[in-house]
Parts: structure tokens; C-alpha cells; sequence
């Protein structure tokens, strides 16, 4: 089999240990490895580099096991060239024998070209990357808190969500306000309306005549100060994220044209694709990488479609929110297209072949915006 490199070393990644083996040339021209256990201490990974480095080591791959490769990665990625390995794609490559170390098996794959290095973005990418992901969980939190709300409030028979749209506007902070310091009377609850939700009143005096006691009202309080915390926290962690997008201001600007394409969904599609495209060949491999862009199956000389990959679930639910906006776009080419393809394929596989059509899109914008 044909060797590709000279020098190279993989590395088996676990919480506490990292098995490293390194395969070069020997005497006569034959193969010889190393292999040696380190920490996962800041001082054992330096020493791990230093090791590496003796051995002249100029590739490193390893897989991607949880996060534990993330400070690996880090130390290294500066001396050496790194290889991050899916470990789905480790376990397919066939001959593999258990009594062969994962490490040096590693090696042995990389030296030969036969695995294919994931996407790792620079570091400055892979901070922004950080911030939108916590946002993101940080928003969805704040919606399980908020049906939470929901919850009490049903078991306390207020039916305050089928008048109001939203519980936690100005209006129904003033009335879960009201509540939570005592005052249980519909009408006066009612009169705390703002708006257009003032022409409800009767409707809201009747969904407001329930049975809210002062368990209801602990209970409603203590998620009324944790949702005040989560938006603090996200407001925070945006004021952040904006700050690391500063040099890349122009792109997300840019993003922000595309029909469906929000403020927020392109600070995510940056921070999860960075502005380099040339780290994908065309449009086609990074919807590959994203798995928007289900696979074709052919038996007997009929295609079949196949179920979309696994991908980066963070980018596709970016991307699928952004083409829900546009399908509700006026005069818009992705509208029109979803209006063709529901008809035979059914809403979610259309919505799925819009975002494909946006992050086609998204691809060649940012091409010609950092060439």
C-alpha cells in the first residue's frame, strides 16, 4: 500500500490519558513505531508535543471523542500539521484487529491516506462557535422555562395563555407580578392589560377566576426571576459574540441581505462555517459537511432518495429556521420554490431542500465577499 507520509503519529484521546504512537522510517527502509501514555494535565500535553517533536513528527491525527480532543488539539495545532478523525469513519476502514492499539492503528490510516480530516475551523472561529452554541442553548432554555410557566398557571386554572399571546409581554408580567404579591382578583387583574389586549377585558377577567395559591405564587416567582437571569444572560453572551464578530462584520452584513436569513442566523452560520470557504472545495461539499443534501440510492436502475446524515445539527437548525422565514417571503425564488416541491415531497422535505438552497447560496456570498 502506498505511504504518503514519512513521519506521522495518532493519537487515542481519552478523559484522563492520551496513547500516542508514532510511525518512521527504520533501518533497512522498514517501518518502526513508538508508542508512549501521557496526562491530559497542561504540562503532559506540552510534553507530548515535546515527544512528538524529538520524533520529527510532522502530521498528528486523532479522533474526535467527545470534547476530550478539544485541549489536545489546542497545544498542538501550533507545532504540528492535526488530523481530527471521525471515529464513525475509523471503525469503517477495514483489517482492523483488536489486539492492535487504537493509537497505532491511527497512525497506520493516516500514514496512508485512508482517513479523511474533519472541518476544524481557526480559533478565533471555534470562540464564536462557543458563544453562539451557549446562546442557542441558552434560548432554548428559556423556552422550556417558559412553558414551565405555562404549566403552573394551568394548574392553578388561569387561562391567562388564551387571551394573551404572550404571558411574559408587558402585560402579563404585570398581571404574574400582581399575582405572585397577592392580588387575586380577576378584575383588578385584568385592568393591568396594555394595548390592544385592553379590548379583552371581559375575556381576561374570566380566563384570570382560578384557584392560584401561595404554592402557585412560590413557584411562578422563582421562574420569573430565572427567566430575568436567562435574558440577562443572553443579552450578555450577544454583546460578546458581537464583540468577536467585528472582523468579520462585512460578511454577516452581507448574510443578512439573503431572503430568510436573520441577524442571528448569520452570526451562527459564521461562527459555525467561518469565512474561508476555500476549506471546502465547492458548494456541493460544504452542503455535504452540513448534511443538507440527502444521498442517492440506485438498485436495479431506479434511484432512490435517502434520509439526510447526520451533520453539524447546530448549522441545519440555523438554516432550517432561516428557510421557514423565507418560504413566507412575497416574490421570493426560494417561495416558489417550496410551493413546487410540497406538492410531491411534503412540507419538511421541502423546507430541508430550501436551506440546502440557502446554504448554497450562503456558500459562493462568502466566497466572493473574503476573496
Amino acid at each position: 500500500m502506498e505511504r504518503l507520509l514519512e513521519r506521522c503519529a495518532g493519537l487515542d484521546v481519552h478523559k484522563r490519558t492520551v496513547a500516542a504512537c508514532v510511525r518512521v522510517p527504520g533501518p533497512g527502509g522498514k517501518r518502526v513505531h513508538h508508542v508512549h501514555t501521557f496526562g491530559t494535565t497542561a504540562a503532559d500535553l506540552l510534553a507530548l508535543g515535546d515527544w512528538l517533536a524529538t520524533h520529527e513528527v510532522t502530521h498528528v491525527a486523532m479522533e474526535s471523542t467527545g470534547v476530550y480532543w478539544k485541549p489536545v488539539y489546542a497545544v498542538l495545532e501550533e507545532r504540528f500539521t492535526c488530523v481530527l478523525v471521525n471515529a464513525a469513519h475509523v471503525k469503517q476502514v477495514p483489517g482492523r484487529k483488536t489486539d492492535v492499539a487504537d493509537c497505532a492503528w491511527i497512525a497506520q490510516l493516516v500514514e496512508h491516506g485512508l482517513v479523511r480530516g474533519s472541518f476544524v475551523p481557526p480559533r478565533p472561529i471555534r470562540d464564536l462557535r462557543d458563544l453562539t452554541r451557549y446562546r442557542t442553548t441558552l434560548t432554548h432554555e428559556r423556552v422550556r422555562h417558559a412553558n414551565r410557566l405555562h404549566k403552573v398557571l394551568e394548574d392553578a386554572g388561569l387561562k391567562l395563555a388564551t387571551v394573551a399571546s404572550d404571558i411574559l409581554g408587558v402585560s402579563g408580567r404585570a398581571m404574574l407580578g400582581a399575582l405572585v404579591a397577592g392580588t387575586t382578583d380577576p378584575a383588578v387583574l385584568a385592568e393591568l392589560a396594555r394595548g390592544r389586549l385592553r379590548t379583552k377585558l371581559p375575556a381576561l377577567r374570566a380566563a384570570l377566576a382560578g384557584r392560584f395559591r401561595g404554592h402557585h405564587a412560590f413557584l411562578v416567582s422563582q421562574m420569573l426571576a430565572h427567566l430575568d437571569y436567562l435574558e440577562e444572560a443572553i443579552a450578555t453572551v450577544t454583546t460578546q459574540i458581537e464583540e468577536g464578530l467585528r472582523p468579520f462584520a462585512a460578511v454577516v452584513e452581507r448574510l443578512d441581505t439573503i431572503p430568510g436569513i436573520s441577524r442571528r442566523v448569520a452570526e451562527v452560520v459564521v461562527a459555525e462555517i467561518g469565512t474561508d470557504m476555500t476549506a471546502f472545495p465547492s458548494d456541493r461539499h460544504l452542503a455535504s459537511w452540513a448534511a443538507l443534501c440527502p444521498g442517492h440510492h440506485e438498485s436495479a436502475g431506479r434511484q432512490k432518495s435517502g434520509r439526510t446524515r447526520k451533520g453539524n445539527r447546530w448549522l441545519r437548525a440555523a438554516l432550517v429556521q432561516a428557510a421557514l422565514g423565507a418560504i413566507g417571503t412575497r416574490d421570493c425564488a426560494l417561495a416558489a420554490r417550496y410551493r413546487r416541491l410540497v406538492r410531491h415531497t411534503g412540507h419538511n422535505k421541502a423546507v430541508v431542500a430550501v436551506a440546502h438552497a440557502l446554504l448554497v447560496t450562503i456558500y459562493h456570498v462568502v466566497a466572493r465577499e473574503t476573496a
